[in-house]
């Protein structure tokens, strides 16, 4: 569903489900993924709105991925959010440098999420 899809991405099954709950109530049609590989696959099926990307994943990064779907011309309008559980400054501005448009520590509020969604999606 174009508009308010959002592809959450992450190892950590609990951050999975979390992340689902949270972005359903709030609205949103959520798919989900378990590594950068899947979540290529599913980017380029889904052409999801918004890709909330882990940032240590099996496979493939989630930098790599973001900075796989910023240097694609059909994929790079999907907004990229980074979560990761370092949350350094420098961390911040490595996520950013790779392309993404949004950086977002662990542990995250639900209230945090659905606000910068909300941003987002407008």
């Amino acid at each position: 569903m174009l508009g308010n899809h959002i592809l959450v991405v992450d190892d950590e099954p609990n951050i999975l489900r979390s992340l689902t709950f949270i972005l359903q109530k709030g609205g949103y049609d959520v798919s989900v993924a378990e590594d950068g590989e899947e979540a290529m696959t599913k980017i380029r099926d889904l052409k999801p709105s918004v890709l909330i990307l882990d940032v240590m994943m099996p496979n493939k990064s989630g930098y790599d991925v973001c900075r796989e779907v910023k240097s694609d011309p059909v994929l790079r309008d999907i907004h990229v959010v980074m979560l990761t559980a370092q949350g350094q400054e420098g961390d911040r501005e490595v996520a950013l440098a790779h392309g993404a448009d949004e950086y977002i520590s662990k542990p995250f509020s639900p209230i945090q999420i659905l606000t910068r969604m909300n941003e987002l999606l407008g």
